[in-house]
């Protein structure tokens, strides 16, 4: 008897063995696996200004790829900026964010544009008093010119740009026109700022958290013109998710105030702030960067200004928002959606206006 309890013993002893033993490789092998990402590279143009200064902390923080995400940070502006680009480049380096693995600082393109895997293009021409719209165009077409040669040649071959400049849908297409090589679902401008804007707008009347409303659309180009669309918006209440139409029980506003209020947003910022909506903007890229990277929640969807490919019969030769989702680094358009009336009207008023912007841009060119 006392021989069975000591061979019971060894034997409970020899499995404790093993499964401490199974446990340590488990955790070695888990620990080989977690091994630190290769940093990303991120240009920001024009970042010694408003938005750039309150863009890249937030790119540095993880906040637009991810908290495990390292990063490398190219910055570029003009040259009577240089020293204040240099003061920015100083402050990231004493804010000591972990996953900053380098900062560069240039007012060189080409510098700038280096191993670029990803582009956030802030840096334009903006409009000034006394100033003829076609004297922006053709000032902000000899600046994506020249960085869209620039990246074409010394960016990575998977680059992913983001035009944040305004005009930005018709920036945009000029940068996609002059780097042929960039494919062009590689090309895109912001509009989440309009579209988050809205879902804003939409949680402030309905007295809900942001969070709970969703799948609002930005049709068309990031100007005035565009069209914010709640027809297929949704919102999380106490009885479960309703249409954001029924929620609010009030068509009115949404065709009339809702809309002149997110498409008038930038300007009333610029009127109560005396500066542009830098913080916003700021943060809109990120959001659209990180969707677009890692990917939108089930279910929903976002809006992102990219390349028509004729979906709901806008024409494609134009840099357009629609919705989209976003997987494994690729955005596709949201497809099927049913379009009234109204928005029809909407839709195609803000197309024609990016129609005429792409036919001012390339008078520019000649």
């Amino acid at each position: 008897m006392e021989q069975e309890h000591i061979i019971l013993l060894q034997k409970i002893l020899v499995l404790l063995f093993s499964v401490t033993l199974f446990w340590k490789i488990i955790k070695h092998m888990c620990g080989l696996l977690n091994i630190e990402k290769e940093p990303v590279t991120v240009l920001v143009t024009g970042a010694a200004g408003q938005i750039g200064y309150a863009l890249v902390p937030m790119i540095a923080r993880g906040v637009m790829l991810g908290p495990d995400q390292p990063v490398i940070i190219h910055m570029l502006d003009i040259e009577p900026a240089a020293e204040a680009l240099n003061g920015v480049k100083m402050e990231l380096i004493d804010a000591a964010f972990p996953l900053l693995k380098g900062v560069v600082a240039t007012t060189d393109v080409v510098e700038a544009c280096q191993g670029v895997n990803i582009a956030v293009m802030v840096g334009g021409f903006p409009r000034k008093e006394g100033m003829e719209r076609k004297d922006v165009m053709s000032k902000n077409v000899s600046i994506y010119k020249a960085q869209a040669s620039a990246l074409e040649q010394h960016a990575a071959p998977d680059c992913k740009v983001l035009v944040v400049a305004n005009p930005a849908n018709t920036n945009a297409l000029i940068l996609k026109e002059f780097a042929p090589s960039i494919p062009e679902k590689n090309i895109t401008c912001l509009t989440r700022l309009d579209h988050n804007r809205a879902l804003g707008q939409i949680s402030e009347k309905l007295d809900v958290h942001v969070s709970e409303v969703k799948n609002v659309i930005i049709w068309g180009n990031h100007s005035s013109t565009q069209y914010p669309d709640v027809n297929h918006a949704t919102v999380k209440t106490t009885d479960g998710e309703k249409s954001v139409r029924v929620a609010l029980a009030n068509d009115n506003w949404l065709n009339t105030e809702f809309i002149t209020t997110v498409q008038q947003r930038g300007a009333a910022i610029i009127k109560a702030r005396k500066l542009s909506s830098a913080l916003s903007a700021a943060s809109a890229a990120c959001d659209h960067i990180r969707d677009w990277v890692l990917g939108t929640p089930k279910g929903t969807w976002v809006s992102m200004g990219v390349y028509s490919d004729g979906s709901y019969g806008i024409q494609p030769g134009i840099v357009y928002s629609f919705p989209v989702t976003c997987e494994k680094g690729q955005w596709s358009i949201v497809k099927g959606l049913k379009i009234d009336e109204f928005s029809r009207e909407k839709m195609d008023a803000t197309a024609k206006e990016l129609m005429e912007e792409k036919t001012l841009a390339h008078s520019c060119l000649v």
